[in-house]
């Protein structure tokens, strides 16, 4: 199938235009004093529902683009479902009805065009480990964690509007509008972000140009970052998610290896795992061998023709476009060529009387059942609690919400930042929550968006979310139709399908760019890569927390520049905090008190900007030191509220200068002033000189002591 090429530019018309401009409020505009009225007009509305921006004006030739998005995406979705509910634990049909109900959410709800919802390597594994591959218990995650999704995401929408001062926004219809009104074809640019790398978008004969998206930062927010939510996820670092999903790959890639093999009665603990699969090594099966071989070897080929295959320029003869679309059309539907290749094969043998190779099996035929999720579970044993399951599941209530949101949210932003356009975060948690909620009715484990199919739909050329009906509409039909002929789908193929799409996932370069430039992050990198081999949770809790230590020793002992000159100079080079106080007083006593004679010393104070009572108290005791020994300690560059706070506290001996040159010119009256501060500092007041060193913050210390 080879999909038309676009004109260089299309002009976008009127009414899109029109629709631009009334999301635009002026930048002198007060925040509107009715809630009702705000939450209820047009804009609101096309916030809350990003389709009524594009939707008016939408083209037959971006339904033509769409259509073959979405063709591209549900060919490789329907293999890569399967293959996923192997790797969750669940019976193969569960990975197809995961795979559907984002589609369309996200068709009303989303605020990227590129990006696809539904099951994935890393969520995958999540589930298997909390849900005890169980079915019932998956469904539920998937309602629960919806809920803490949209929640969150609710939350952050009532944060935004309490803080929202509108500002002027020419940014309105996502992926629609650019910069001057048009389309165009624009050179895709590689995201700057090292935790989610993704290639460039190679040119394609479906691909289009990106159009900038508007519907985030329409205004800026004052709510404290306590008031959101998701402030949670700004402390799980770049370091730490590269250890996890780096671990995710090895996990996932070697738990395949024993379908690969065509190994049976392996644990699914990864050491187990491990130590079982050497165990067993020569009870490996050669047809599954072999076949898987041969299916990684093809994925592997496909893949490097469709990296390297020269764009289709329109003045290429029709003959060689045809050709070039068709090499298109194979490679980016390539797991769904390898699969039915693989399912044919073994077909033939069944045909034969004679089976090499491990089927998928029985699939449960038709459309899931809509019903409400599992609240409890009956077994053999008795009846399990709503309760009982909610303790079972245990930290998945947690990890399983909080990464989903992670890598949808990394996945939109990495291909709004590569393709130019704008996404909402607060829009993205809304839709991932009502696609887990909504999806837990039709028996969905949890889904979020995918890096490999988000890049296939990108590569297509979809225009607009509208891609993700093409692709829901397959799923459906191949659950209606093609689940009889699922049987014959062998092991080994769905288990190389999955190693080659989570082998991206173990980025090499990671640890060659962070001893390039912060050695000190491999340290939870490394922390979180290897904890994740024994329970993921605790991978990412130590990791966070090794970050966070990192982070507060930074804060505790800030490095600080030392000048030496007619006045020692002591210079913070960082922020002053509490944990700080004890490292500063000792390096300040070593260098100014501890030396014989005992020296004068001037803290500049430029890069201070807050301190606490603890602070002050430290530096009160400074003070009282230096009058002791019969110096001075004086203090430059304090900014205000630093400075209002040392007045507040009317600590005695403080003595502040505008500059370093005026702490340095006054040097030599600085221990009598350190001992006589107020009387000294009325006597110089009373002179009549305004220019007066120091004349502002004695006035200060007067109106303190008052």
């Amino acid at each position: 199938m080879s999909p038309a090429p676009l004109n260089p530019t299309v002009e976008m018309p009127s009414s899109v235009t029109a629709l631009g401009q009334a999301r635009s409020s002026g930048p002198g505009m007060a925040p509107s004093t009715c809630c009702c009225s705000c939450c209820c007009s047009p804009a609101a509305v096309q916030r809350r529902l990003p389709i009524l921006a594009w939707l008016p004006s939408y083209s037959l030739q971006w339904l033509k683009m769409d259509f073959v998005a979405g063709l591209s995406v549900g060919l490789t979705a329907i293999p890569q479902s399967l293959a996923y509910a192997e790797v969750a634990g669940l019976p193969p049909q569960y990975g197809l009805y995961t795979a559907f109900m984002g589609c369309f959410v996200y068709f009303f709800l989303g605020t990227s065009r590129d990006v696809t919802l539904g099951p994935t390597a890393i969520m995958s594994l999540l589930v298997s480990f909390y849900t005890f591959h169980e079915p019932a218990y998956a469904v539920l995650l998937a309602f629960l964690s919806g809920c803490i999704q949209l929640a969150m995401g609710v939350l952050r929408l009532e944060a935004r509007t309490l803080g929202e001062v509108p500002v002027a926004s020419d940014s309105s219809l996502p992926f629609l509008l650019s910069k001057n009104g048009q389309t165009g074809c624009v050179t895709p640019v590689l995201s700057c972000s090292i935790c989610f790398p993704i290639p460039p978008i190679p040119p394609s004969p479906a691909h289009i140009s990106p159009h900038p998206l508007g519907l985030g930062g329409a205004g800026t927010s004052s709510v404290s970052p306590l008031g959101r939510p998701g402030f949670l996820l700004d402390f799980i670092s770049c370091p730490v998610i590269k250890g996890f999903t780096s671990a995710a790959a090895v996990t996932i890639g070697f738990g395949q290896i024993k379908n690969l093999l065509g190994l049976q009665n392996i644990p699914r603990q990864f050491f187990l795992q491990v130590y079982h699969t050497f165990l067993r090594i020569a009870e490996t099966r050669v047809g599954d061998a072999v076949l898987g071989l041969v299916c990684m070897l093809l994925l592997l080929v496909l893949k490097l023709m469709r990296d390297h295959m020269p764009p289709v320029h329109p003045e290429m003869p029709p003959g060689v476009r045809l050709s070039r679309g068709l090499v298109w059309a194979a490679t980016t539907a390539r797991n769904a060529l390898v699969v039915s290749f693989a399912a044919l094969v073994a077909y033939s043998f069944e045909v034969t009387g004679y089976q090499p190779f491990i089927l998928t099996g029985e699939t449960a035929e038709g459309l899931p059942p809509v019903r409400i999720p599992p609240f409890s579970v009956t077994t053999a044993n008795g009846t399990i609690s709503f309760t009982e399951m909610v303790q079972d599941m245990g930290a998945g209530l947690a990890v399983v919400p909080l990464m989903g949101l992670l890598e949808s949210i990394a996945v939109a932003k990495a291909f709004a930042s590569q393709n130019n356009y704008r996404i909402d975060a607060n829009q993205e948690l809304l839709a991932i929550g009502l696609t887990n909620i909504l999806g837990s009715l039709v028996s969905s484990y949890p889904v979020t968006g995918s890096f490999g199919r988000t890049a296939v739909n990108a590569q297509s050329g979809v225009c607009t979310p509208a891609g993700g009906l093409v692709t829901g509409v397959l799923v459906l039909l191949s659950l209606d139709y093609l689940t009889s002929l699922f049987y014959y789908i062998p092991k080994a193929a769905l288990a190389a399908v999955i190693i080659m799409a989570v082998a991206p996932l173990f980025d090499t370069k990671i640890f060659r760019t962070l001893w390039r430039v912060k050695r000190l992050d491999l340290l939870p990198l490394c922390v979180t890569f290897l904890l994740c081999f024994w329970e993921m949770q605790y991978g990412i809790l130590a990791g966070a927390l090794v970050s966070l230590l990192i982070l507060l020793h930074s804060a505790a002992r800030p490095e600080t520049k030392v000048s030496e000159g007619p006045v020692l100079v002591l210079q913070p080079a960082s922020g002053l905090s509490f944990p700080a106080v004890e490292a500063l007083r000792e390096e300040i006593l070593s260098r100014a008190l501890e030396v014989s004679p005992p020296r004068c010393l001037v803290l500049e104070c430029t890069h201070v900007c807050s301190i606490d009572y603890t602070v002050v108290l430290g530096l009160g005791e400074l003070l009282q030191d230096f009058q002791k020994q019969g110096v001075a300690l004086a203090f430059v560059g304090l900014q205000v509220p630093v400075l209002r706070v040392l007045l507040s506290a009317d600590l005695k001996g403080f003595q502040y200068f505008s500059t370093l040159e005026e702490a340095e010119g006054w040097k030599d009256v600085l221990p009598a002033r350190s001992l006589h501060p107020r009387r000294s500092g009325q006597s110089r007041a009373g002179s009549g000189d305004p220019e007066a060193p120091g004349q502002k913050v004695r006035e200060g210390q007067e109106q303190g002591g008052r």
